[in-house]
């Protein structure tokens, strides 16, 4: 790794501007604005937790009577009977809205990512969009619990249907479901998430970005043994860690089909760790998987076509084995096109999340004929503007880079960028109404730890900011109106800072053009990296940027769900400042404040202390702009109104997406509404890596 010197861009600069002078300039902080009320925000029913599911034999299964016909009575399948857990996962029809369903029909989506592969854990993407979801089970799942009052919250039970806490609450023993099946019909055991653990998530040669996890999310020093085949242990060095319960669920702990990864791994083949990475293309059909449905069919920019596991794990109570949808479409599209065509009825469902479409969606959901119905959730979207805070090498930047992760380090730099955002105009130019609210960073104001009192808010003051910039020593010295460095750092040439943004979004792209023509006003110029989803992922996760626009991920939303994330606690975790080479953090004073707050919380057992954290944490957050908030606003489900099983008010994202939330497995449509647009009627998966399904 490069041995970097401090550029010391404030060391020796006369300051141009006194502090007498800066106060009178700069804006005072001040809490955020109240949000306008939203009166079509849905309300959510709240239920017990365990209220939801549980896990017991029942006295008869049955399934959709062509499989009988065409596979079990045939010799092709074993009874549906012997297909089952000895106690599956049973959903309970007092959470169902509308009870236990009938079989058949699809559910079709429309997605703008496009497939990696298939080894999630390896770090490929399946395209978003809610097939990784579709295909992953994980130890513990929380997406439901937006229905669950905070103090009832606690993670349920999946792949993992029990566990119980040592007496010193270092130790955590898990007990698998017994006797469930990939679907291809392997067993499912501890030997699945060993080797997740073992040769992915804890191998530093496997990369976890875009999919699984990384070790520091289960805390520094953690362990994973294996007991018997449905039972393994953890060993955390804190007491009582509940926290990680949380990280258990998606995207964190999803194993993968050992029995058919260890065949490419390194560690058991002569292949690189590229070559397993890239073993399981999105044309390597079939591939096993715990979840209800399963990838048979895959045409480049076209479609990704999902059909009935046979050997799912969960049932309603009347024991009909789930899911009751036959498959599930992936049409290759647009993430502007999902919304319209939702809306238009050509597809199914839709995370309403760029609010460019909300008027015109919600004036077609309003007709009598419309075809779908709209749900606005609370406001839990949000954008940031997320500076690269690394200063020893994360990314290997070069020395215009290094300058710039310089400047973002500086408190007043990063206030000036704060004061000079008109956050108002910013949520104007994407929508006009009561929809997007003045969001000053740090946690969504959706989320139950949210507390308005404890959020630093420094009002737009173009002026102020502009003499922020003129403390830090940025003057426009050659009268382009851009302001320079100082003679001796980067040449002294123009401060440009390259935004990097996700181009698969209008909204992204709206927001980063907002920024450029604001930080034009302030006197910095902002060049724009515009990359296509998986190529911006990349370049972000490698380090490759002076700033990003990012949209909220689930710990802003919910706080206990990939809290980590929240800040620097590990070398990874922090979305802004990851290590370098030498895997060492630089963190500043208050990003070890954040850590430190962020550990707390996550060892705390004490409700009433964890609130007080996070209000800790908002102030910490805020007080020194840890990033820029941008806007927030609430999103909105569009499904079609042929599904039953829809949740009251269900969020588009809180705990995870709305896809998950739904519970996608229990969802479906009355035989009378069903349609015909099932492309592979009576078949089901064949064997991995086969093309298509079969008879």
């Amino acid at each position: 790794m490069r041995n970097f010197r401090k550029i010391g861009i404030l060391a020796g600069l006369a300051l141009g501007v006194s502090v007498v002078a800066l106060n009178a300039y700069a804006s005072e902080p001040t809490v955020p604005p109240a949000p306008p009320a939203f009166p079509a925000e849905g309300k959510i029913k709240y239920v017990s937790r365990d209220s939801i599911l549980e896990f017991k034999a029942l006295p008869e299964y049955h399934e959709p009577d062509w499989v009988t016909k065409n596979f079990v009575d045939s010799g092709k399948l074993p009874a549906v009977k012997d297909r089952l857990p000895k106690e599956p996962m049973v959903f309970k029809t007092e959470n169902m809205p509308d009870g236990p369903g009938v079989y058949g029909d699809v559910m079709r989506h429309v997605i703008g990512g496009r497939p990696e592969g298939w080894n999630y854990g390896a770090g490929q993407t399946q395209g978003w969009g809610g097939i990784d979801i579709g295909l992953s089970e994980c130890l513990t799942r929380t997406a439901p619990l937006f229905q669950v009052e905070a103090k009832d919250t606690e993670p349920l039970p999946n792949l993992a249907k029990s566990w119980e806490w040592s007496q010193d609450g270092h130790k955590l023993t898990m007990h698998l479901i017994e006797g469930a099946k990939w679907s291809d019909g392997a067993p499912f055991n501890a030997d699945d998430l060993m080797f997740y653990w073992e040769d992915e998530v804890i191998d530093p040669n496997v990369s976890p970005l875009g999919g699984g996890a990384s070790p520091e999310a289960f805390g520094e020093g953690t362990t994973l043994t294996k007991i018997d085949d449905y039972t393994v242990e953890w060993t955390f060095k804190e007491a009582f860690p509940k926290q990680y319960l949380y990280t258990m669920a998606y995207p964190n702990f999803c194993p993968g089909p050992s029995h058919i990864l260890k065949l490419q791994h390194p560690k058991y083949s002569k292949n690189t760790y590229d070559q397993f990475k890239n073993a399981f293309p999105p044309e390597f059909m079939n591939m096993p998987v715990m979840g209800a449905w399963v990838p048979v069919e895959y045409r480049p920019d076209d479609i990704i076509v999902m059909r009935r596991n046979p050997y799912y794990w969960k049932v309603d109570e009347k024991g009909n084995q789930l899911p009751y949808l036959n498959e599930l479409h992936y049409k290759l599209s647009t993430w502007a096109d999902r919304d319209v065509q939702a809306v238009a009825g050509s597809a199914d469902f839709s995370n309403l999340e760029q609010p460019e479409n909300f008027v015109a969606s919600l004036k077609r959901a309003a007709e009598k004929t419309a075809p779908a119905r709209l749900a606005f959730g609370p406001r839990l979207i949000g954008y940031n503007l997320r500076m690269n805070l690394s200063g020893n090498g994360w990314g290997d930047p070069d020395a215009r880079s290094q300058a710039i992760r310089e400047l973002n380090r500086n408190e007043d730099f990063r206030k000036a960028v704060t004061m000079a955002v008109d956050r108002k105009a910013i949520g104007d130019s994407l929508v006009k109404g009561p929809f997007t609210a003045i969001y000053a960073g740090g946690l969504s104001s959706g989320t139950s730890f949210y507390d308005r009192n404890s959020t630093v808010y420094y009002p737009f003051d173009l002026k102020g900011a502009k003499a922020l910039l003129a403390k830090v020593g940025l003057k426009d010295t050659d009268g382009d109106g851009f302001v320079n460095f100082p003679a001796g750092t980067a040449g002294g040439k123009n401060v440009e800072i390259v935004l990097l943004v996700n181009n698969d979004y209008t909204t992204d792209k709206s927001l980063a053009e907002g920024v450029v023509g604001q930080m034009e006003k302030l006197g910095i110029k902002i060049i724009i990296n515009a990359l296509d989803g998986p190529k911006r992922d990349n370049a972000h996760y490698a380090g490759q940027f002076d700033w990003l626009v990012q949209r909220n991920t689930t710990e802003l939303a919910s706080v206990v769900q990939n809290t980590e994330q929240l800040a620097a606690v590990g070398p990874r975790t922090s979305w802004h400042h990851r290590a370098g080479k030498d895997n060492q953090l630089d963190l500043l004073p208050y990003e070890k404040e954040l850590a430190d707050i962020v550990n707390k919380f996550r060892t705390s057992q004490d409700n009433d202390e964890r609130v007080a954290l996070m209000k800790q944490y908002q102030k910490t957050a805020t007080e020194h702009v840890d990033t820029v908030g941008l806007t927030e606003y609430p999103g909105a489900l569009i499904i079609n109104k042929r599904f039953s099983n829809i949740p009251e008010g269900t969020p588009i994202m809180m705990f995870n997406w709305a896809e998950d939330s739904i519970i996608r497995e229990r969802v479906w449509v009355a035989a009378n509404k069903q349609g015909k647009y099932e492309l592979f009627p009576q078949q089901l998966p064949g064997k991995p890596g086969d093309k298509g399904p079969i008879n």
